[in-house]
């Protein structure tokens, strides 16, 4: 039995740092493969009703990506920036 394809789909999109627009993906499964022949795993709680999408079309795109190998790095995560703090009033209003 081995993994194939990692099974992905857009959920939208996002402007990175250097102001170029990306796609975000959502890993929903994985294609695998037998002497008897493909399959997959789908993910049990995906929802395919909850990908965004043309809404003149009754099905989506579902992507395949082969598996990273264990020595590849993956793009590094999108870095948020943490919300500004209020600073702390000791006097208590009550």
């Amino acid at each position: 039995m081995a993994k194939k394809y990692d099974l992905s789909v857009k959920t939208g999109e996002y402007t990175d740092s250097q102001g170029q627009t990306k796609g975000r993906y959502m890993n929903i499964g994985v294609m695998m493969e037998t002497d008897k022949g493909p399959y997959i795993l789908l993910n049990r709680t995906f929802n395919p009703a909850g990908v965004p999408g043309n809404n003149d079309r009754d099905n989506i795109i579902v992507s395949l990506f082969e598996p990273r190998q264990e020595g590849q790095q993956q793009a590094p995560a999108q870095q948020r920036q943490a919300p500004a703090q209020r600073p702390i009033d000791d006097d208590v209003p009550f």
